[in-house]
């Protein structure tokens, strides 16, 4: 009976540490398999906000919500830092920081833009979790490239270019330049349609003050939400590349999606299209910009991440 008691102990013990090597390499692999933060963006302290994010589970009461935020108070003060240092490269470009890009992220993670928040960290922190990446509430590196993915995954697929009579011509009082050429004054009939209704729900919030007519649509004088630019040939196209031989692809597209009469520019603020950080910043920080990132996609609308004021109709 003893021997039994004996050999039953040596297995159990041999059972616990093949469980430990195989959950300590699976552990190893997971860590190997991630990919890391920019170098110039290290997150040392991002092990333990996630031993916190981990701690920090719902309970009741105010104060035990007020605990859980308290978790990621750290998150929040280095997502105040990495929200203008991040260092990142997009379309061939050196990119500093993604705090132009932050009502498209308080969108995305369903939060307030108050990057500073503790609140915005832990959305960040849930948002990872569907993303399989250890949940810390940290926007370094690795969690804004997985942004700009989804981003990206949500524009037009579609880049049939269209025939003549698949296309419309735009009134001049929509436009942005009424002197605009006929010719650049091109959409397709369901991309217009879409962007007359949306401009008249944007035309009736009165949080936005814009100048409205009697019958409730954009005053001729209002410049906001009007389009800037439209449908684009792909010859065009390749006449504004030779203008500007050494604009690169996040500054002006090789084959764009203009090309397809489904993408409009809007004004939004500042220089129209201006991708210059000051003017892109001025532009996301607006109310109509932030308007459009939360309503436009009720109307078959998907931003481009890099331009403010690009809108390509993808239907609901």
């Amino acid at each position: 009976m003893k021997s039994h008691k004996v050999a039953l102990v040596g297995a159990i013990a041999l059972v616990t540490t093949v469980l430990v090597v195989i959950g300590f390499e699976a552990t190893a692999q997971n860590r190997a398999e991630r990919p890391s933060a920019p170098a110039s963006a290290p997150v040392p302290e991002r092990n333990e906000i996630v031993r916190l994010s981990a701690a920090a589970k719902p309970g009741s009461g105010a104060s035990s919500t007020a605990s859980a935020l308290e978790a990621f108070d750290g998150a929040a003060a280095r997502n105040v830092q990495l929200g203008t240092s991040l260092a990142w490269v997009f379309g061939g470009k050196q990119q500093r920081g993604w705090h132009i890009y932050t009502p498209l992220i308080a969108n995305l993670i369903g939060a307030e833009p108050e990057v500073a928040s503790s609140e915005f960290a832990r959305q960040i922190s849930l948002w990872e979790g569907t993303q399989r990446i250890a949940p810390g509430g940290v926007l370094d590196g690795d969690v804004w490239s997985h942004m700009i993915s989804t981003f990206q995954s949500q524009r037009l697929k579609d880049w049939t270019h269209p025939n003549p009579d698949e296309l419309i011509t735009i009134p001049t009082a929509d436009c942005y330049d009424p002197s605009r050429p006929e010719e650049l004054r091109k959409a397709r009939s369901e991309t217009y349609a879409a962007y007359r209704r949306m401009v008249s729900a944007a035309a009736a919030d009165p949080s936005l003050g814009l100048k409205v007519t009697q019958d409730g649509q954009l005053s001729s004088d209002e410049k906001f939400l009007k389009i800037v630019s439209a449908y684009r040939s792909q010859e065009y196209q390749d006449q504004l590349r030779k203008q500007s031989p050494r604009s690169g692809s996040a500054g002006l597209a090789t084959h764009s999606p203009h090309s397809t009469g489904r993408a409009l520019d809007l004004y939004v603020g500042g220089e129209p299209v201006n991708t210059k950080d000051e003017n892109r910043a001025l532009q996301t920080h607006g109310p109509v910009y932030r308007w459009l990132v939360k309503n436009a996609g009720s109307f078959g609308f998907r931003p481009y991440f890099y331009e403010p004021w690009h809108w390509e109709y993808v239907g609901k």
